[in-house]
């Protein structure tokens, strides 16, 4: 999150902390300075996720090739100045951050509503003003860059630590990102994403020290004056009476300069003035409300000290040991191997959320562009919990005459309020031959197992019956088709027509470049088919979910967006469906497609009837959804689940949100 307001103050009232530098230059002189250490810029994920997604088209579920081509170019810009990146993910949000995160999700819910009612009534994409990600775009932005070959870490704790102290430890070139809390920790420097002309490969670089000067402060005082300014571990509601006291005895107070950064110049004045001491600190203890935890500064400053550092402000004793052995003590799975395996898996970006759920027993998932007025789809979160539940089953071993685990969920959706996280129990699958365990699934060799890996994979999508049938496709393909038989199954408002458009897509998506899907123009734009672009890709995390657990019976690069979907062309196949196009325009000619559509139709229908469920046509033609009136939080989801699946069960017990308790004796 960083320091509220401290990077704007920076650029208008001391514009000198910043200037322009060419990193091709600074590459050079890196490697003259530092002969040992070859350039090297961390680069922090999240903050340049928005600003890598240059595609012109982003609401209709994600432009994955234009993207990948986009990420490449980045790539290539850099090696070629000889400067290497290392890529750097949020792997938890920690629970000093749940309210900020919680706060934000309702936020971005308001503007996703904003951005369909446009939709509805323009037909249209809206501009770059109201841009938000396509869904699920970090998730599959790490596994793009491990794709094109780049090392890339997913963190055990916040990202900007973890990007502060390797920058610090491997004496690298600087960091790429967009937070003022790299103005904060003493380490490389930190260059602007945000101001990245990569053609140029130029940027501002911000300087603590021109920092400190202006300020009149040091290097030490940093931690300490971001605390006092308000950040993710010390609120700003707890320094308005500290705030008013230095505003009132500040010199710089300055009437042209708005009142955050009078605060900023006034924070700065007063510390300035304190000696640099652990009695200072108490000493500013007693000035928070009464009843504040008064601990809060200084873990405030802690949380700022890199690996080695020390802290005037802080007792020499006490050192910030933000380490994960107290999470592995209370973890959910107790099994170290299993443990150990999982989170080297997670550190290097090769499995999916599975390390959370082991070690904490808690998995997020934030906003997609999702339609709440759209009462027939209900939300991602909740069409995928029966499969998530199943996963959880294989990945806690549940049935095996332990205690009945839960899993917290914090997943956004229409109706879910987020004050508590919803307590999920997992739902044994219907495996052939019984569930494997997980260190069969995970250690073991051969082709029995691999039998095993697969089956328990399709069991969680209840489609272990159609193996077979599944196995003889490549395997992209395989996944797309359970993915949609499940998506057919669990929402019984899909119609012929809606699955004859996904299936144009993977197929006509094979041999389409970059360019070509960027040239691709769409007369309108359908909201419902926004919404089911972005049903879809959240589909396709919960394969990769899937797959962490089951022992990766498919390559997660056979999961990937890119390999299977295409927003703009899925919009128009589902514009031509709904119109009754002919299968000829919806296959764009191509004869050879004619067999495997209506092969992979086949495939998806048989295991809809196997489960009683019929897809009926249901042609929309031109009918554009365009009513605003909302649901109601009793989605038809729950009316029409069929009995072969368990329905989502509302139940408030003990402050939180529980669905499915386990059967009586099994508490």
């Amino acid at each position: 999150m960083g320091i509220k307001g401290l990077q704007g103050f920076v650029a208008r009232v001391c514009p000198d902390v910043c200037r322009m530098v060419d990193l091709r230059e600074m590459a050079e002189k890196h490697r003259i300075d530092h002969p040992d250490f070859p350039p090297v810029i961390v680069v922090d994920a999240m903050c340049c996720v928005r600003y890598w997604y240059t595609p012109e088209n982003w609401v209709c579920g994600g432009q994955w090739r234009e993207f990948l081509a986009v990420l490449e170019d980045f790539i290539k810009a850099f090696m070629a100045a000889g400067i290497k990146l290392v890529f750097y993910f949020d792997g938890v949000v920690e629970e000093k951050k749940r309210d900020e995160w919680i706060k934000r999700r309702l936020q971005n819910n308001k503007e996703i509503a904003r951005i369909f009612q446009f939709i509805k009534t323009h037909r249209k994409q809206p501009g770059r003003e109201m841009f938000v990600v396509p869904s699920a775009l970090p998730t599959f932005t790490r596994f793009a860059l491990k794709l094109l070959g780049q090392k890339t870490v997913c963190t055990l704790q916040e990202a900007d630590f973890e990007v502060a102290a390797c920058g610090l430890e491997h004496n690298c070139m600087g960091i790429l990102g967009q937070d003022s809390d790299y103005l904060i920790y003493n380490t490389c420097p930190y260059f602007s994403i945000e101001k990245l002309c990569l053609n140029r490969l130029v940027t501002l670089m911000y300087s603590r020290e021109d920092l400190c000067h202006t300020l009149g402060l040091s290097l030490t005082h940093l931690p300490l004056f971001a605390c006092l300014l308000g950040n993710d571990v010390v609120p700003e509601s707890l320094l308005e009476g500290f705030w008013h006291k230095c505003l009132v005895t500040s010199p710089h107070k300055n009437n042209s300069y708005n009142r955050r950064a009078n605060i900023i110049l006034a924070v700065a004045n007063y510390i300035s003035k304190l000696p640099c001491s652990y009695s200072s600190l108490k000493h500013l203890k007693e000035m928070l409300p009464v009843g504040s935890d008064k601990t809060l500064l200084n873990r405030g400053v802690q949380s700022y000290l890199l690996p080695g550092q020390q802290s005037p402000w802080i007792p020499p004793n006490v050192t910030n040991c933000q380490t994960f052995s107290l999470q592995e003590q209370t973890a959910t799975c107790q099994d170290k191997e299993i443990l150990q395996l999982a989170k080297e898996q997670h550190i290097r970006s090769e499995n999916y959320t599975i390390f959370n759920i082991l070690s904490s027993g808690e998995i997020e998932c934030s906003n997609s562009l999702e339609d709440e007025c759209d009462t027939e789809i209900p939300g991602q979160a909740l069409i995928y919990r029966p499969a998530r539940q199943h996963i959880y089953s294989v990945l806690l071993e549940t049935g095996k005459g332990r205690a009945y685990p839960f899993v917290k969920e914090w997943f956004v959706y229409f109706g879910n309020p987020l004050q508590q996280p919803e307590l999920i129990y997992p739902v044994q699958p219907s495996v052939p031959g019984g569930t494997p365990n997980l260190k069969t699934l995970w250690f073991a060799k051969g082709p029995d197992v691999e039998k095993q890996q697969y089956s328990t994979f399709l069991a969680c999508f209840h489609l272990q019956d159609e193996m077979e049938e599944l196995q003889a496709l490549e395997a992209p393909v395989a996944a797309f088709c359970c993915l949609l038989a499940y998506l057919m199954m669990q929402v019984s408002s899909l119609s012929l027509e809606d699955l004859n458009a996904f299936l144009a897509v993977i197929l006509c998506l094979k041999g389409k470049s970059a360019a070509q899907l960027a040239g691709l123009q769409l007369a309108q734009v359908d909201s419902r088919a926004v919404h089911l672009g972005a049903v879809f890709v959240r589909g396709l995390t919960t394969l990769l979910l899937a797959n962490s657990t089951c022992g990766f019976p498919f390559r997660m690069d056979d999961l990937m967006p890119w390999e299977v979907f295409d927003g703009k062309l899925f919009q128009e196949k589902y514009q031509q469906s709904h119109r009754g196009c002919s299968l000829e325009e919806l296959l764009e000619g191509n004869e050879s497609l004619y067999a495997p559509f209506h092969n992979l139709k086949s495939i998806i229908c048989k295991a809809c009837t196997a489960k009683k469920r019929t897809i009926q046509s249901r042609p929309r033609g031109n009918g554009f959804i365009t009513g605003t009136q909302q649901r109601e939080f009793h989605p038809r989801f729950q009316q029409t689940h069929r009995s072969s699946f368990v329905p989502p069960y509302h139940n408030q017990m003990r402050g939180s949100q529980w669905r499915n308790p386990p059967p009586q004796g099994k508490k």
